[in-house]
C-alpha cells in the first residue's frame, strides 16, 4: 500500500537493545504485583458480600483469560519485537486505525492510573511513620498540600528514572521486586507456621470482637463472575514486556519466555498469598471489618504478628505499589513513540537520548499525562474512577490483540518469523478463546457499569472511555488525512515492521 522508509522526517534515534530476561521479567512484574493483591482480595467481601471463600477460584477464573492473552502476546511479541508492542501487533496485522485505538485508550487509562498510583502511595507511608509512633507525619503523608507535593515528586522520581536508561531502570525495578516477594514472604511463612486457632486467640488477647461463625458461603455465578471481573485487573501489567519488545535482547526468545513466565509465576504467588491469609482469617471476619473501614493483609494479620513484622509488611505493600510507577512509564512511553515513528503523532517524540538510549521526550509526555492523575486524585477525590478506566482499557486493548493473533496469518512474513503458536490452527484456537473470554469479561464489566446509579455520565468508565476513544478516533483521522497527502516515498509502509 506504500513505499517503505526506514525514518520519518525529525526522527532522531533508535533505541538500544539492553533488555534481558531478568530485565523483562522485573517490567511485567513490576507493573503486575502492586498493593492491590495487599487489599482487593479482602475488600472484595465487601464490594460482593456472601462471596466468602469463593474469592479464590474467582482469581484462578481470573487468570484463565489473561493467560490466554498472554500466549497471545508472547506469539505476537517473538514476530514483532518492536517498541510499542500492542500498537505494532494490531496495526500490522488487522488497521493502523485498530492498533492506534486499541493503544491510546491503553496509554490514556495507564497514563491516569500512575498518577492515581503514586497519590495512594503517600497514605501506606504514612502507616509506616504511625507504627514507628510519629502520628504527625502520618497525617501529613495522608493529606493535604503535603500529600499532593510528594505524590508528583515521587512520580517525576520515576521519570527520571526512565530518562536515566535502562540500566538505571533495570537495577531499580528487580531490586524492588526482590524486596517485593522477600516482604510478601510473611504472609507465606505466617500462614505456614500458624493455625486459624492462634490467629482466633491473638484476636482475643488484642481485645477484637469475636469473628461471626464461619460458614459456606453458597456458590453464585453472579458474584462469581462479578469477582472473577475484579479480580482480572490485579493480572494487568504483563503486556509492559510486549512494550519494551524494542529494547529487548534476543527478542524473538526473551519475549515470549518472559512473558509467559510472567503470568504463570505471578498467577501462583496470587493464589499462595490469598490462600495463606484466608487460611488464618475467617471470611466473615473480613467481611464484618470490611463494612467498617479499609482492611488489608497487614491490618488483618496485625493481631497474629510482632509489631516488627506487621510494619516490613506494610513497607511490602509500599514498596509493591511504588514499584508500579517506572514500569508503567516504560510501557506507556513506548506506544507514544511507536505512534511518532508512524506519523501518527510528533515526531519530536521520537527523540532518543544520545547518552541514556532513552525515548526522553516521549518518557516526559508520559509524566506530564500522569500529573493530571495525580490532580484528579487530589481535587476531585476519586482515585476508583481512572483505575475502572483503566481495566475497560486494557480489555478492549486485549481483544484486539486476540484479533491481530488470528489475523497474523495475512501477512506470511509475519508469520512465518513466529517462534510461539506457529501452528495455525493452534493459534485460531488461543485467538478464539482469548477472545470470547475477554468479550465475556468485557460484557460483564460494561453492563455492571452501565446499570449502576451514577448522577453524572463521567462517573460511567464505560461512557468516559468512550469519549477518550472518539477524542482518539478524531486525532487519528487528522494524522491519516495528513499522512495520504504525503509523497509516497514518505508514507509508513503499515504492512512491514517498522525498522530498527
Amino acid at each position: 500500500m506504500y513505499r517503505h522508509i526506514a525514518y520519518l522526517p525529525g526522527m532522531s534515534g533508535q533505541l538500544p537493545r539492553r533488555l534481558g530476561f531478568a530485565g523483562l521479567v522485573a517490567a511485567g512484574v513490576s507493573s503486575m504485583v502492586g498493593a492491590s493483591i495487599y487489599i482487593v482480595p479482602f475488600m472484595v467481601q465487601r464490594n460482593i458480600p456472601g462471596l466468602g471463600l469463593w474469592v479464590l477460584p474467582a482469581f484462578v477464573a481470573a487468570s484463565l483469560p489473561a493467560l490466554l492473552a498472554a500466549m497471545a502476546y508472547a506469539a505476537l511479541s517473538s514476530a514483532m519485537p518492536r517498541a510499542g508492542g500492542s500498537y505494532v501487533f494490531v496495526s500490522r496485522t488487522l488497521h493502523p486505525y485498530w492498533g492506534f485505538i486499541a493503544s491510546f485508550s491503553q496509554w490514556f487509562g495507564l497514563s491516569v492510573v500512575i498518577g492515581v498510583v503514586a497519590y495512594l502511595s503517600l497514605p501506606f507511608f504514612g502507616t509506616l511513620a504511625r507504627l514507628g509512633g510519629h502520628d504527625a507525619l502520618a497525617e501529613a503523608l495522608s493529606a493535604g498540600w503535603t500529600r499532593l507535593l510528594l505524590s508528583l515528586a515521587l512520580l517525576w522520581s520515576c521519570v527520571a528514572m526512565n530518562i536515566l536508561g535502562l540500566r538505571t531502570l533495570q537495577a531499580g525495578m528487580l531490586a524492588m521486586v526482590v524486596l517485593t516477594f522477600a516482604l510478601a514472604g510473611i504472609v507465606l511463612v505466617a500462614g505456614l507456621l500458624h493455625s486459624r486457632a492462634d490467629y482466633l486467640a491473638a484476636l482475643a488477647a488484642a481485645g477484637g470482637p469475636a469473628p461471626p461463625a464461619t460458614a459456606d458461603a453458597p456458590f453464585a455465578w453472579p458474584a462469581f463472575l462479578q469477582a472473577s471481573a475484579l479480580l482480572f485487573a490485579s493480572y494487568i501489567g504483563f503486556d509492559a514486556i510486549a512494550q519494551a519488545g524494542g529494547e529487548a535482547r534476543d527478542p524473538g526468545r526473551t519475549l515470549p519466555r518472559a512473558t509467559l513466565a510472567t503470568i504463570g509465576g505471578v498467577a501462583l504467588f496470587y493464589w499462595l498469598f490469598t490462600a495463606a491469609v484466608y487460611r488464618l482469617v475467617p471470611w466473615t471476619h473480613m467481611a464484618r471489618e470490611a463494612q467498617s473501614h479499609d482492611i488489608s493483609a497487614p491490618s488483618l494479620l496485625a493481631p497474629l504478628l510482632p509489631a516488627g513484622w506487621t510494619a516490613l509488611l506494610s513497607l511490602g505493600a509500599a514498596v509493591a505499589l511504588v514499584k508500579d510507577l517506572p514500569a508503567m512509564i516504560l510501557s506507556v512511553s513506548r506506544l507514544s513513540f511507536a505512534w511518532s515513528r508512524d506519523g501518527l503523532f510528533p515526531a519530536a517524540l521520537t527523540r532518543v537520548h544520545p547518552r541514556h538510549g532513552s525515548p526522553w521526550a516521549a518518557v516526559m509526555l508520559s509524566g506530564a499525562m500522569s500529573t493530571l492523575g495525580v490532580l484528579g486524585s487530589h481535587f476531585a477525590g476519586d482515585v476508583l474512577l481512572g483505575i475502572d478506566i483503566m481495566v475497560v482499557s486494557m480489555l478492549c486493548n486485549f481483544l484486539l490483540v486476540a484479533g491481530a493473533l488470528l489475523r497474523i496469518g495475512r501477512r506470511p512474513a509475519l508469520a512465518a518469523a513466529l517462534t510461539v503458536l506457529r501452528r495455525p490452527a493452534t493459534r485460531t484456537a488461543v485467538g478464539i478463546a482469548a477472545g470470547l473470554s475477554l468479550a465475556a469479561f468485557m460484557g460483564f464489566t460494561v453492563w455492571k457499569d452501565l446499570s449502576s446509579a451514577h448522577p453524572h455520565w463521567y462517573f460511567h468508565p464505560t461512557l468516559a472511555w468512550a469519549a477518550v476513544i472518539s477524542g482518539a478516533s478524531l486525532i487519528f483521522i487528522r494524522q491519516w488525512r495528513r499522512l495520504q497527502s504525503r509523497p509516497p516515498h514518505q508514507r509508513p509502509d503499515f504492512t512491514r515492521l517498522p525498522d530498527e
